[in-house]
């Protein structure tokens, strides 16, 4: 029980570990949505373009 009461108190900010996590999390999205986010940027991309050309 000690061990848990000392779990909820500690506060020391984030251990390496959870950074860790942070980023394995972060790089699966990056990889499971990568074509979904190409397209978003290029499509992006080509609206400027179209705008700058306009003006």
């Amino acid at each position: 029980m000690n061990l848990v009461t000392r779990f909820i108190k500690e506060e020391d900010g984030l251990s390496t570990v959870e950074i860790i996590l942070i980023l394995v999390v972060l790089v699966g999205l990056v990889l499971i949505f990568k074509e979904e986010m190409i397209q978003i940027v290029e499509g992006v991309f080509k609206t400027i373009t179209k705008q700058i050309n306009k003006v």
